[in-house]
Formats: structure tokens, sequence, C-alpha cells
């Protein structure tokens, strides 16, 4: 096991070396000078767009308000409680501001990634809408790039077993059993059963659960959140003061944490914003092509606001916790980082964490299952949904019951591995995106 796990490191420091943050965050600020910053400039359009469309207009399975709550509930996890403090544990500080500059350049991401999913999108055997990444490269590029497509859809079925899956109920797993004491087998036998009662009704019940419970949990993770950086507003000016200067200098060891050079906080500062909102990934257009709606560029700007819910506003407040209240210097990792940062600030802070990490966990397990199931159906058929509900449920336990760091390693690796078709495929349709975008910027303003 040892030997698999250094290969496995191996893997992993390669492909999140230099090439592929230059890829990730080339390709977004790529996109977003073709878009002429348009995703910064129309976030107010894309929040009119979004409490408009609650049925939607045109062919699909759910209304875009529901594609982008299915698509929150997959980023929405313990990437933004787990995965912040992760960061910033190993990258100091300043690796909430590569979180905050992946964001920025990943919502032109997000953006074009939908658009494509909704212009290049199939219908199944079944009736289901059918879309993303692995049907833009085999609808947009060509036959001679088909294998692009089969890769990709060969590593998102794998990366949702690791990031989707295994990850979110080790981290459920984890805080229940350092807060409650609880076994971590019981753990993964009560989400086995609760997210098969949803995930086996199929994308209509996501969306249905998602809709209702992604904005309840998120917004009562943010008003504890915000209550905490109001009774210490004094204190954010110098915690944004480090979060900067650490992000060029690096971090200084001092208290329990080790110290970080800048390459560490770039590291890990982009390896866990793309954990966490998934811009690049490809993940989110698969929910996004299940919408109804006859417009791509509509549906794209939707789509990257999931990027600035997730990292601008949700990982910034727990980012923000963990640095004003000094927690980051303990030596802890993970979500007791997170739950140590808001029970040092906010009476009973602690359970706010672990009940808004059980909930974003479950319903990324609820997401990142449809996700793999489409990836399934591209390479199988349609005929393999049900086989690949019952295994996606069967792994939940094997997750809860695994070595944390082990798990978060191979997670990593695969996000990467997913990325890379993905991105490539971004760059080589760039130029669909820009007319889109255009044709219909140029009707609005006629």
């Amino acid at each position: 096991m040892l030997e698999i796990i250094k290969i496995i490191e191996t893997v992993n420091g390669w492909v999140w070396g230099p090439a592929m943050l230059v890829l990730i965050l080339g390709t977004g600020f790529y996109l977003s000078i073709g878009l002429r910053f348009l995703t910064v400039r129309k976030i107010g359009t894309a929040f009119t767009l979004l409490f408009s469309s609650r049925r939607g207009q045109g062919e699909g399975e759910i209304s875009p308000f529901s594609a982008l709550m299915t698509s929150l509930s997959a980023t929405i996890g313990t990437g933004n409680i787990a995965g912040v403090a992760t960061a910033i544990f190993m990258g100091g500080p300043g690796a909430l501001f590569w979180m905050w500059m992946t964001a920025l350049v990943g919502m032109a991401t997000k953006y074009a990634e939908a658009i494509l999913a909704v212009q290049y999108r199939e219908i199944d055997a079944k009736g289901n809408f059918s879309g993303g990444p692995m049907y833009y490269i085999k609808n947009g590029l060509g036959k001679r790039w088909h294998w692009l497509a089969a890769v990709f859809a060969l590593f998102g079925a794998l990366a949702g077993f690791g990031l989707g899956n295994t990850v979110q109920s080790n981290s459920v797993s984890d805080v229940l059993n350092t807060s409650l004491g609880v076994h971590p087998m019981i753990t993964g036998v009560v989400l086995m059963v609760m997210v098969g009662l949803v995930i086996l009704g199929g994308v209509k019940r996501i969306a249905a659960v998602a809709s209702w419970l992604v904005p309840i949990m998120a917004g009562a993770y943010l008003l504890a959140g915000l209550a905490i950086l109001i009774l210490n507003i004094n204190a954010i000016p110098a915690a944004i003061e480090l979060i900067v200067s650490s992000a060029f200098t690096g971090t200084a060891a001092q208290g329990g944490f080790a110290g970080a050079a800048v390459w560490m906080a770039i590291r890990f500062g982009v390896a866990r914003g793309i954990f966490s909102n998934e811009a690049g990934l490809g993940s989110a257009p698969i929910a996004h092509a299940a919408a109804k709606t006859d417009q791509p560029v509509k549906q794209g700007l939707i789509a990257m606001l999931g990027t600035f819910i997730d990292t601008l506003v949700v990982c910034s407040i727990t980012g923000l916790v963990i640095v004003i209240t000094g927690a980051w210097q303990n030596g802890v990792n993970g979500a007791s980082l997170s739950a140590l940062a808001f029970n040092s600030a906010l009476p009973g802070g602690e359970w706010i964490v672990t009940i808004g990490l059980c909930l974003f966990a479950f319903t990324t397990m609820l997401g990142w299952s449809y996700y793999g199931e489409r990836c399934v159906v591209y390479l199988l058929g349609a005929k393999f949904i049900t086989p690949f509900r019952f295994a996606w449920v069967a792994v939940i336990p094997l997750g809860a019951s695994g070595e944390l760091d082990t798990v978060w390693l191979i997670a990593d690796t695969l996000n990467a591995l997913m990325a890379i078709p993905n991105l490539i495929a971004l760059l080589l349709l760039s130029p669909v995106v820009f007319s889109l975008s255009k044709a219909y910027f140029s009707r609005q303003n006629q």
C-alpha cells in the first residue's frame, strides 16, 4: 500500500506542477481577455437572470435555477470548510489570495463550459439530456478528438468516486468522530442510506433536494461566518494585508505552523480553489446541460455565479475566520481547523462547522453522483445508470473509514487528470464561446 501511495504522490506532484497551474490560470485569463472581462462586468445581469429563471424556457429537464443549485450542491462541499483550512495549513494565509485569483479567472472558465455544454448537448436513449466536456469535445471538435472525450469521461467517472464521494464521506466521519465520537463506519452507513434514497430518483429528485437545501445550508453558514467577521471587524484589514503579503513572500514558521514558501501558497491555493469551485474540471457543465433553456449564453451567465458564490463568498468567509482568529497557527488541519476557528470566536461555533460540513458533503455526493453517471452513460450507455448508482452508494462507507491524507491525495490527482482534456477543449473551442457571446449581447443592445 505504501508503494501505491508513493506512486500517487509522484503523479500528483507532476500533474499539479507549474505546467498545470499555468494551464488552469492561463485558460481562465485567456477566456477573460477574449470575453473582455464580461464575467466581471455582467455579475448583476447574471443574478437578474438567475432569479427570473425558476421555470426556464426551452428544452431540458430542470430549470436554469435548479441547474445552478445542482451545480452548487456539488461545489459547496468539504472544499469550503476542510479544503480552505487545508490550503491555509499547507500554504499559509497567502493560499487564500490564490484561491481568489483562481475564482476570478475561473468565472470565465465556468461561463465558457456552460455555453458549450448547452450548445452541444444530446438526448440519451432514455430521453435524458446529456452534456458536458465529453459532448462538446465530440460534437464541437470532430472525430479526431473523440479519444479526448473518452479520456475526460473516464477520469470524470473515477474523479467522482474520489472528489465527490470518498472525500466527502471521509470528512464527515472525521468531524463526527472528533466532535461526537461517532464510529466512521456508522457515519458511512447512514450517509449511504440517505444518499441512496435521493440519487436513485435521478436528476429531477437531486435537483429538487438541492433547490431547497443548498440555499438554506449556505445561508445559515454564511450568517454564522458574517457574525464572527462583524464581531472582529477591526481585525479584517490586518488579516487581508497578511493574506496578500503572504501570497508573494511566503509565511514564516510560527506557533504550530511549519511555515510555507510562496510556491506552496500558489500550489495549494490553486489546487484547493479548483477543488472547491471546480472551474476548469468540466463537472458543472454536466448539470447545466440539463437546463430548460434555448440560449447558451444565458446559462453561461448563470453558471459563472457558481464560482462567485462558492469561492469569493463562502470560501472567503471560512478563510477570513481562520486567519482573524489565529487558529491557523495551532498546527491543526482540515475541518478540525475550521471548527477550532469558529469555536474560538463564537460559542458553539464548532457545531456550526460540524452541521455545515455534514450538509455540504451530503449535497456534494448528490451532485457528483449525477456527474459520474453522465460520464458512465457516455462511455457505456444508458443501461449502466442503475449499476452505477448502486456502486456509488456502496463506496460511501469505504471512504468514511479511510485515511484522510490518502483520500485527499487521490482526489487531488484525479482532479488534475480530469481537468486536462477539458481545458484543452475550452482553448480549442474558445472561438465558439466568443462568437456566441458577441452575437447574444449585440442583440441585447439593439
